[in-house]
């Protein structure tokens, strides 16, 4: 899933966000309520992680402006306010479920994932394809053929920034920065490692390539 967080303590920030990436997700995080505001509302989330006590606009008026805008990605807010009533207010406000500080990764993660599998009420795609291979985003199950392919979370997300862009070339620099949250380091071969090992399980066992090498350029996902 694409997630955005935003939360104003870096400690916390980091933590939800390496966790996240961890598990495959595509995250962007970000530390101000004015700088997420403008963020939620030019990019395309499956959802948005929000705290509630944010520098600038506080995460009750992030969410309010966003519903009030049409933004329709499910929102969990995060906040040490654990009070029935800020709960409420909370929930009032427009987010779609409530998490009180100091939490467990596991519960933060069981709950991004509940919201990432309601039905989407928006015009984004739940599944991306391309010629006889699925993947469906809201289950996270890959199918070739009508055969499974067992993906790692790595290579699921690598897999999914392709499809998202089929046909057009994807530099080693975009799938780092992308994928790995990597913006510098001309010495890894991470990309390449990935490359290979998603090839073995989508490509090898099929008859036709769909994992293309653009010579000089980078990668891309055939679709003719």
């Amino acid at each position: 899933m694409k997630i955005l967080v935003i939360e104003d303590d870096e400690t916390t920030g980091a933590y939800i966000t390496d966790g996240l990436r961890q598990e495959g997700h595509s995250v962007d995080y970000i530390d101000t309520g004015n700088d997420g505001l403008v963020q939620a509302t030019v990019g395309q989330y499956d959802v948005i992680v929000v705290d509630r006590m944010l520098p600038g606009i506080d995460g009750l008026a992030v969410v309010k402006t966003l519903r009030g805008a049409g933004q329709k990605a499910p929102v969990l807010m995060l906040t040490a306010l654990g009070g029935v009533e800020d709960r409420i207010e909370g929930l009032n406000a427009g987010a779609d479920d409530y998490l009180v500080k100091p939490f467990a990764f596991g519960e933060l993660s069981a709950r991004i994932n509940a919201l990432g599998r309601r039905p989407p009420v928006s015009d984004e795609p739940t599944v991306l394809s391309a010629r006889d291979l699925e993947m469906n985003l809201l289950t996270r199950k890959v199918t070739r053929g009508g055969q499974e392919i067992d993906l790692l979370p790595r290579e699921f997300a690598l897999l999914e920034h392709l499809l998202r862009r089929k046909g057009r070339v994807q530099t080693r620099t975009m799938l780092l920065e992308s994928v790995w949250d990597i913006h510098f380091d001309p010495q890894t071969n991470v990309v390449e490692t990935h490359i290979s090992r998603l090839r073995a399980k989508v490509d090898k066992p099929f008859d036709t390539e769909l994992i293309k090498t653009v010579r000089g350029s980078g990668y891309r996902i055939d679709v003719e």
